[in-house]
């Protein structure tokens, strides 16, 4: 008889961890602001089968790991939110619950456009040039909406390429269909001194293509999350992130913090909210926070601003690739990669240091132009000064007529803490393309005389 009770205590104990222990399906790609999605952070004790069982009893539809230890987002049916986090911040296993909130693109259309690049001057990348371009085994990620791996100033600039937005990053094609992530990889790291297109800030670096938003532009936290310990994992030197939103998450902190801690350069914009309020996640210590500039080095219209913005970039008008061919955007969306840019070939210059003596040496050689202090803590970085060739000779601006822009905000999302997010698609930019440029190289000047032909020594 008692041989019999410890079999059925066995088998009862068996059923009971099978059932509870059960994995919930993980989710694939569902659309932004369909379910309620909260991310969750179990303490260090809990048992897995406990918190499932916890999550099931809820009514969870889903339940899947975003790659940092006890870190999950799961999905649950729609207006249950304000219920979902009062119940799960009581649970005596749950470190931390927050809504999964949403991200978008930080770019501000604009239908102006030049016929040269007058960031790269107005930085001094070409002086920069002199002394470094950048390295092949030095790779930015730039987590955004995708690169059109086809387009012909990018061609063999993709090293890798996957879809955040999907369970555990799947490789995937590097295809773009809004267009912003492009637009940002190619202000990073275009092919350049090819005779055509534009020129990007690294000449030499690769690109890896994270997808973490949407084809409108919009994204979830635990997307970005997954896209960032994904990039940390696999050992990516640089984060370029020009995207952000005005709510803070304890998830997206730790992400930042764990990719940090691994060596990453982390880098995001600032918002277009043309004032003093963060921006996530921008705002955190780990990552540089960047504005924007216009051709006058006076801080764009629509550029965030304040002491918590670390460096400023130009940000108006800015021309790079877009779709197969070449558009004009701004806000610092566009600000952000010449930052990562710069990052890298900080990096290929000095390869044995560490992210800290990066961001120092790109922050303490920034330009204090106007208001510096007020609206940037450092300036407006200066690729010359960040590769010591304070002594070589530097390229003038070229002149431009700009076209005053005015610029349509991209706001950033404002979900409520009880209603799941529901926002409007961001608008895929309409900027007219310009027709990629087939200038006739002479032998007799620089090759930099296409992109910058009012220089003295292309006269």
């Amino acid at each position: 008889m008692r041989k019999f009770f410890l079999v059925s205590v066995s088998v009862f104990i068996l059923l009971f961890l099978f059932v509870f222990s059960m994995p919930l399906k993980a989710q694939q790609n569902a659309d932004v602001g369909v379910r309620t999605r909260i991310i969750v952070k179990t303490k260090s004790f809990a048992p897995n089968f406990i918190t499932q069982n916890i999550f099931k009893n809820l009514g969870a539809y889903s339940q899947e790991s975003l790659g940092l230890p006890r870190m999950f987002v799961v999905e649950f049916p729609g207006g249950k939110l304000a219920e979902l986090l009062q119940k799960l911040t009581n649970n005596f296993f749950i470190e931390y619950v927050e809504e999964d909130t949403v991200v978008r693109a930080l770019n501000t259309p604009n239908d102006a456009m030049f016929g040269s690049q007058w960031g790269l001057a107005k930085i001094q990348a070409p002086s920069g040039w002199n002394i470094n371009t950048g390295s092949e085994n030095v790779t930015v990620a730039i987590l955004d909406t995708g690169i059109n791996g086809s387009h012909p100033d990018l061609s063999g600039k993709i090293a890798t390429s996957v879809n955040c937005t999907r369970s555990f990053c799947p490789q995937d094609s590097p295809t773009d269909a809004n267009g912003h992530g492009t637009h940002v990889a190619g202000i990073a790291a275009a092919v350049t001194n090819n005779t055509l297109g534009v020129a990007g800030v690294s000449w030499g670096a690769k690109l890896a293509s994270v997808r973490i938003l949407n084809s409108s532009g919009s994204g979830y936290s635990s997307w970005l999350v997954r896209g960032i310990t994904w990039a940390a994992d696999n050992e990516i030197d640089v984060i370029s992130m020009s995207l952000g939103s005005s709510f803070s998450s304890s998830s997206v902190r730790d992400a930042i913090d764990y990719a940090w801690g691994k060596g990453t350069i982390l880098v995001a914009a600032a918002g277009n909210n043309s004032s003093t309020s963060p921006i996530y996640p921008a705002y955190y210590t780990n990552v540089i926070a960047v504005g924007a500039t216009d051709e006058n080095d006076n801080k764009a219209s629509f550029s965030s601003y304040g002491v918590w913005v670390d460096v400023a970039a130009p940000g108006v008008a800015i021309l790079s690739t877009y779709g197969s061919n070449y558009a004009s955007l701004s806000g610092t969306s566009m600000s952000t990669p010449f930052v990562s840019g710069l990052a890298a070939l900080v990096l290929s210059h000095n390869p044995s240091w560490g992210n800290s003596q990066i961001r120092s040496k790109i922050e303490s050689t920034s330009d204090a132009v106007s208001n510096t202090g007020t609206y940037y803590k450092y300036g407006r970085i200066n690729v010359c000064k960040a590769l010591d060739c304070t002594g070589s000779p530097i390229l003038p601006t070229p002149t431009v007529t700009p076209i005053t822009p005015t610029p349509t905000n991209t706001p950033t999302p404002t979900p409520t803490p009880t209603v799941t997010p529901t926002p409007t698609p961001t608008s895929v930019v309409t900027s007219t393309p310009i027709p990629t440029p087939t200038p006739t190289p002479s032998t007799s000047k620089p090759w930099w005389c296409s992109i910058f032909p009012t220089s003295p020594s292309c006269l």
